[in-house]
């Protein structure tokens, strides 16, 4: 469900922004989880406020589910993984990356049900969501531990519902973000994880706008990228108030989004490292036939947003 409803009409949504009392209307959009931080922070801490912006932030079932909105200028943003952005890319090159938003350190893990390995996951049903960073995950575990895909059984589930799904039997494991992996060891008696990103791949989370409307839009996408600078290094400089501040707009326990919290690293720049990860997503896609059209990191990331604002974060 959309914390806030999707504004009806693309062709409403092209008139944005509008000043309200002063203020610039805008939309974001993005999945609900503590990695998407700067977003939340942004708007509980007043972040968009004081940088002149009146902003809806609406959510969805991940934050690669929201990217697709920003063809069309449906949203102003977007806060999701490298193989949507490379996917809606191909799709309306207009929709880039604008900075690395979250670098998820210790975020993301394979799950079984009554298996104690990955050798014992052979021949079963993984849950994994398609063109998210779940399925950016798996593909990496695949290729990191020398698996042969045809050993697994691929079952396309959204993440909210995967622990749901485990528990029914639907699938005997899967792939994928906080606060799932934790939620199913708590629910679930017998689950356990099977690996974790760490030893795998550091999963990235970027932030997308559609580049003709921003440079349409300069006055609001400078202070969009300030206030997220902004908050970002407000979740850096002070953890606790932070935590509370993205457990109030998420409605969870402060406690557990704290924990969580402690699992990823908050950026908002652009390095080698942002470039890396989006090659690695346009790889992946072309050895699934997923590609469509070749593109390169350089042509899916824009470095201009941000350097409107941090030039000294920009290291591409």
């Amino acid at each position: 469900m959309l914390r806030r409803s999707l504004l009806a009409t693309p062709a409403l949504l092209a008139t944005l922004p509008v000043r309200a009392q002063g203020s610039i209307k805008l939309t974001i959009a993005t999945g609900v989880d503590p990695s998407f931080s700067p977003f939340y922070v942004g708007k509980e801490g007043g972040f968009f406020e004081r940088n002149g912006l009146d902003v809806t932030v609406n959510t969805g079932p991940s934050g690669s589910a929201m990217v697709a909105f920003l063809i069309g200028d449906q949203v102003n943003a977007a806060y999701g993984a490298e193989q949507a952005g490379v996917s809606a890319h191909v799709r309306d090159p207009n929709v880039v990356a604008v900075a690395e938003g979250t670098a998820l350190l210790r975020w993301i893990s394979v799950l079984g049900r009554n298996i104690d390995s990955m050798d014992g996951l052979k021949g079963k049903m993984v849950g994994v969501a398609r063109g998210t960073g779940s399925e950016t995950f798996w593909l990496s575990v695949v290729d990191k531990l020398k698996l042969n895909p045809a050993d697994y059984t691929i079952v396309n589930v959204e993440a909210p519902e995967m622990v749901a799904a485990l528990e029914r039997g639907n699938i005997d494991a899967f792939a994928v973000w906080e606060p799932w992996p934790t939620r199913a060891m708590k629910a679930i008696p017998g689950t356990k994880v099977l690996v974790n990103n760490e030893p795998i791949q550091i999963v990235r989370n970027f932030v997308y706008m559609n580049k003709a409307w921003a440079r349409a839009n300069q006055e609001a996408t400078a202070r969009l990228m300030r206030a997220l600078v902004q908050a970002t290094e407000f979740i850096e400089g002070h953890k606790d108030q932070a935590a509370q501040q993205v457990a109030r707009f998420l409605r969870q326990d402060r406690a557990f989004v704290a924990e969580l919290m402690t699992k990823v690293g908050f950026r908002m720049n652009l390095t080698p490292e942002s470039v890396g990860n989006i090659q690695l997503a346009i790889d992946q896609l072309r050895g699934m036939g997923k590609l469509g059209r070749e593109v390169t990191p350089a042509e899916v990331i824009w470095p201009g947003a941000l350097q409107m604002v941090a030039p000294e974060r920009v290291r591409v």
